[in-house]
């Protein structure tokens, strides 16, 4: 099980690895894909309140396993970073406060209706992907501009780097940043365990951390 001491050692070397390439100041969304409630309330207790899920069922019961474990004052900022189902929208509205993963106009209007004004990430496939989620580069502005005339909150943009040596996903990350910078947006979520580093020197704002913080997803 882990615990919130073993995630404070995890995150004060996920600190030092962020501060040598200058992201002080970036934020650490706590991935938990996998994990039971007793992730969440480990990176809460951890300091970590920004906790990212990839599934809406899984959201649905860690949201309500930590009810009983945490004050509410003290309960994670839910971001969600999964592929969204126009269907799973309604059930996690209520609960999601950041979503990273808007990579079409469908869902933005699903989002618009049943979280009115909600804050969102339009997701950019940089690798060329297609089933990690993501419009095309050449579609981001078109959606950024839908999703704000549908009357949400664009904060910024997200992607996810090309899977192999970290050295790889710069490109995608420089891409993701110059379109960000185009369109006058600040957040910039990319980096994950394996190539924060490369994030933070393109401009990260936001990094999700899974394993560096939680060991190897359990099967």
């Amino acid at each position: 099980m882990t615990s919130a001491s073993e995630v404070t050692q995890h995150l004060g070397a996920l600190r030092e690895r962020l501060a040598r390439v200058g992201g002080d100041r970036v934020q650490v969304v706590a991935v938990t894909k996998g994990f039971g409630p007793e992730a969440v309330v480990a990176a809460v207790g951890a300091g970590l309140m920004d906790v990212g899920e990839n599934y809406a069922q899984e959201l649905l019961a860690k949201a309500d396993g930590v009810s009983e474990e945490l004050d509410a004052e003290f309960r994670p900022r839910w971001h969600f970073i999964g592929r969204l189902q126009r269907n799973k929208i309604r059930k996690i509205a209520h609960l999601v406060d950041l979503w990273q993963s808007v990579d079409r106009i469908e869902a933005a209007v699903e989002i618009a209706r049943r979280a009115p004004g909600a804050r969102v990430l339009v997701q950019v496939d940089v690798a060329g992907i297609g089933e990690r989620g993501g419009c095309p580069p050449t579609d981001t502005a078109r959606l950024v501009t839908g999703c704000q005339r549908a009357g949400l909150e664009v904060a910024g943009l997200m992607a996810v780097g090309e899977p192999g040596p970290p050295e790889s996903a710069r490109p995608g990350f420089r891409l993701l940043a110059a379109q960000a910078a185009d369109l006058g947006l600040s957040e910039l979520s990319m980096g994950m365990s394996g190539d924060i580093e490369i994030a933070v020197e393109e401009g990260a704002t936001m990094v999700r951390v899974g394993t560096a913080l939680f060991g190897p997803r359990p099967r």
